[in-house]
């Protein structure tokens, strides 16, 4: 990616983050295209994630999405990765290069409040661990891969997306 290129932005956190929805009105306000990158799985395969979970199991999907993280282009776009694309460093790495990775940080509460429908979500985790077991398992993760970390506790999607932006301003100081 050459000095001049705009960078791209992308989105890592928990299912009910909100990085689909901050994701998109990011993109608008920074003039980019949008992606999330659970449809670009669902394209690819031609069904849901939550079919692909049931017909091949969570390792199975983990890889899918490796796969189809590694082998995009997400020049000058907004991203919002699915919650499980932390579990692969070669991918996390591949997207990386775009540019910074936000951490949309929502406390387990929240999370639990907003993803009501955890089994039918898609969610790429063992058979039998719940919304918290896989908050937990993904937490240090997410702190990990992000260049920015955004504090997403008691925000509405406005204020959110403030801060997503205030952020970004900040880091590319």
């Amino acid at each position: 990616m050459s000095e001049n290129a705009p960078s791209s932005v992308v989105l890592i956190g928990m299912p009910g983050a909100g990085k689909s929805t901050i994701g998109q009105a990011l993109a608008i306000a920074r003039g980019q295209d949008f992606v999330d990158t659970d449809r670009l799985i669902e394209q690819r395969e031609g069904k849901s994630l939550q079919a692909i979970l049931d017909m091949h199991g969570y390792q199975a999907l983990r890889k899918i999405e490796a796969d189809v993280l590694q082998s995009s282009d997400f020049s000058n776009k907004v991203v919002a990765t699915g919650g499980s694309a932390v579990y692969s460093a070669a991918a996390m790495t591949h997207i990386g290069q775009f540019g910074p990775c936000v951490f949309i940080d929502i406390p387990l509460a929240e999370i639990i409040r907003r993803v009501s429908n955890f089994s039918e979500r898609g969610i790429a985790g063992p058979p039998g661990q719940d919304l918290q077991g896989v908050y937990t398992e993904r937490l240090p993760l997410y702190r990990r891969y992000a260049d920015i970390s955004v504090d997403g506790s008691d925000l509405d999607e406005a204020g959110l997306l403030a801060r997503v932006v205030a952020s970004l301003v900040e880091y590319n100081k």
